[in-house]
């Protein structure tokens, strides 16, 4: 099972089409209902956030498509102009239908309150076109002196500049009307400038004695007025003035001067954005932020766009990102950014009257604005690491990420693991296996969780995730009572404690071989009251391997495996087994599955005790299938060593000479072939299943005083059936007078 979810959030898809349309949840109001006074003097705290985010009701239509790449130009009435930053091109955009017009060359957007114009600058003419009547004007333009030199365009007027022997004279040039010369502007002003400040106004810049100088310009009668001294022109509408001051140690100081009264308010809070900073008015409302935040590789909480009122001084949040302002003839504001659950795109910013602002999307580019997962590698619902060593999740986002990470979480026991991935990358790789070079034990059996985690590089949005669930599956393996798929050593002491140790092996390791991977862990005390005991493999029909002790009186009792490294309550099986003098089990002798005992007595007899399954009864009643036993001083049930269909015996003579026995799946066996000799060096030779995790069992022969301990690995060749031995590391297994199995 699989889930994926910014965090926090509501489920996402595995992929987001390229296209997205956005229907009538797009409208973002930032309700106000305060009744403050405006803030006049300065505060550098950040103001508190008084404002509320909520979903309205919009009756504007479907976002239109918006190119991904393309920087937003200008907004008109009818219409949008982007840049697509890969030539000397233009495109209109209209805002009903999303139609758009290609233009070559450097083309701006200007407008009235009821029309659009775009304006081409050429090198020798400037071309006004009139998008409502297809009207056009030509304006001729030079670089000689003398020259009418282009000089900018706002509204329906285009502006040129001629130096004079009296100084620098600005015209203005307007469709089916004569050139008029713009009174009021200095003389010795050179380098001069037309934008659009509003429908009526254009803010007009200019150099004046080597430092820059602005004003504004009455376009119905081309009176020129200089600016209030001291303070800029960031932005202008027809009742405010923005501007700001930097300061490398206490921020940027946003003032806004009233256009009527002339009183100017700072805005509380002084932003240091880490990037450059852009200011925009609707209103009553100051809008700004950093601009393009989105692609910055660091977070910053001026990566968001605010807005603050200078009547109330109220505050609010209206994106998380922008890349550029551009101001609309209605007063409004269009911003290409971002705002998340609503995706990327032109976003138009209006005042509504009263202290409410709303955000509503006009066009799309169909991207989310917070990081989402495009794809993923998740394990399958049963990963058996007996064929694989682990698995790799791979994950696929939108943008780049920090910090990413993988967490994966055993149901059962609560074991973690955390992976922690490239620092800063889209594409977050996690490996991770049952066993890594730094890891002292395999990974148990059965139900995880994973969960991949990771921050937008830039701080927008919320974290990402991506989880979900599998199984750990192998096969049950008869020593095995932690369900890892590693083998486990039970010892006994000699105060009657009971202890399990762990064992994991390492092949790549600087001593390879067979290594504790944990303490011994106590399962309690009163075990000295039995004289045999013997791990027996699966008897009682479950999938962890089960315990045999017979007690003083020949009672032999059986101890079913929970899988939790521990073992349930004891249950009778029956009494009368004194007589035997070597018990085993483990080893499938009659192929029904089942791991059987068997038991030789005192006589030499070897005796078959077939498997049920059932732990009430967990043996059929005993077979004869041997004599001649009493040569051997251990027997051990090691499994299917061989290749053959049945488990097989190997059986130590009084001599040290170890001889195979292979089970032929009848409950009899073949006739004994010798393995070698030299194995009286061993107190115990334990049948330990798959031990180094080749898919065969092994063999463990546990050394007396001052011999080593070793591992013998199963190659499947009945003639030579082990591979030479490799040490076991057994630093915590208990003195030789202990008990071991």
């Amino acid at each position: 099972m699989v889930r994926l979810t910014p965090s926090g959030g509501m489920p996402v898809p595995l992929a987001r089409p390229t296209r997205r349309r956005f229907a009538a949840v797009v409208t973002t109001v930032l309700a106000i209902t305060l009744g403050a006074t405006a803030l006049t003097a300065p505060a550098h705290a950040a103001p508190a956030v008084r404002s509320a985010l909520t979903t309205d009701t919009p009756t504007a239509a479907d976002p239109v498509p918006y190119p991904r790449t393309d920087r937003l130009v200008g907004a008109g009435v009818t219409g949008f102009l982007t840049d697509p930053n890969s030539g000397p091109t233009t495109w209109f955009r209209r805002y009903a239908d999303g139609a758009a017009q290609e233009y070559e060359g450097a083309v701006l957007l200007r407008s009235t309150a009821t029309t659009d114009f775009l304006v081409t600058v050429g090198p020798k003419l400037i071309t006004q076109r009139n998008l409502a009547s297809d009207g056009s004007l030509e304006v001729p333009v030079g670089t000689l002196p003398g020259d009418a030199m282009w000089a900018g365009a706002a509204a329906d007027a285009v502006f040129t500049s001629v130096t004079t022997e009296a100084g620098t004279v600005l015209r203005k040039h307007v469709a089916g009307a004569p050139a008029t010369p713009v009174t009021g502007l200095p003389a010795d002003a050179t380098y001069v400038m037309a934008t659009p400040a509003t429908p009526d106004h254009a803010l007009v810049r200019f150099t004046r004695n080597r430092l820059g100088a602005w004003g504004l310009l009455d376009l119905s009668t081309g009176v020129f007025t200089p600016g209030a001294a001291g303070m800029g022109a960031r932005a202008v509408s027809t009742t405010h003035i923005a501007s700001f001051v930097d300061s490398d140690t206490e921020g940027i100081a946003i003032l806004v001067r009233d256009r009527a009264t002339d009183a100017v308010t700072e805005v509380p809070e002084r932003p240091q954005p880490l990037g450059a900073l852009q200011v925009g008015l609707v209103g009553d409302w100051v809008v700004y932020g950093g601009k393009g935040g989105m692609g910055f590789v660091q977070p910053s909480i001026r990566h968001a766009i605010t807005a603050y009122n200078v009547t109330t001084g109220a505050t609010a949040k209206v994106l998380d990102h922008a890349y550029e302002f551009t101001s609309a003839p209605d007063g409004s504001l269009y911003a290409r950014g971002g705002l998340v659950g609503r995706g990327e795109g032109v976003y138009r910013i209006a005042a509504t009257g009263g202290d409410a602002l709303t955000a509503v999307m006009v066009a799309t580019t169909g991207e989310p604005t917070e990081v989402v997962t495009e794809s993923f590698t998740a394990p399958p619902a049963e990963l058996d690491l007996d064929r694989v060593d682990g698995f790799t999740f791979t994950w696929k986002l939108s943008r780049t990420v920090t910090q990413p990470k993988l967490t994966l979480r055993h149901a059962r026991t609560g074991m973690t693991w955390q992976i922690p991935g490239w620092y800063s990358t889209r594409e977050p790789e996690f490996s991770w296996s049952d066993i890594g070079a730094n890891d002292w034990a395999h990974a148990p059996n059965g139900e995880y969780t994973w969960e991949m985690t990771a921050e937008p590089a830039n701080g927008i949005g919320p974290d990402v995730t991506a989880g979900g669930t599998f199984a750990v599956v192998r096969e049950a393996q008869p020593h095995d009572y932690n369900d890892n798929g590693s083998p486990d050593l039970l010892q006994v002491d000699s105060s009657g404690r009971l202890w399990r140790t762990d064992l994991v092996h390492r092949p790549y390791d600087a001593w390879p071989g067979v290594h504790e991977s944990s303490p011994a862990i106590s399962l309690g005390s009163g075990w000295g009251v039995y004289d045999r005991l013997e791990a027996a493999g699966d008897l009682a029909g479950t999938t962890v391997g089960d315990l045999l002790a017979r007690d003083a009186s020949g009672v032999l009792w059986l101890y079913q495996g929970k899988g939790d490294g521990n073992f349930s309550a004891r249950v009778r099986i029956g009494g009368g087994w004194q007589v035997y003098d070597k018990i085993t089990a483990g080893s499938d002798l009659t192929g029904d599955g089942r791991a059987d005992a068997l038991a030789s007595d005192r006589s030499g007899v070897l005796w078959l005790y077939t498997a049920t399954g059932d732990a009430a009864k967990p043996f059929l009643p005993r077979r004869q299938i041997g004599t001649g036993w009493g040569t051997h001083n251990d027997i051990t049930a090691v499994g299917d060593i061989a290749g053959a269909a049945a488990g097989d015996l190997v059986a130590r003579d009084t001599d040290g000479v170890l001889w195979l026995y292979l089970g032929k799946g009848d409950g009899t066996l073949a006739p004994r072939t010798r393995i070698g000799g030299g194995w009286n060096v061993f107190r115990a030779l334990i049948g330990s299943g798959d031990a180094d995790g080749d898919g065969r069992p092994d063999l463990m022969g546990l050394g007396v005083a001052y011999e080593a301990s070793r591992l013998y690995r199963s190659n499947g060749d009945w003639k030579a059936p082990f591979r030479p031995g490799q040490a076991m590391h057994l630093s915590r297994i208990g003195l030789v007078s202990d008990t071991v199995f």
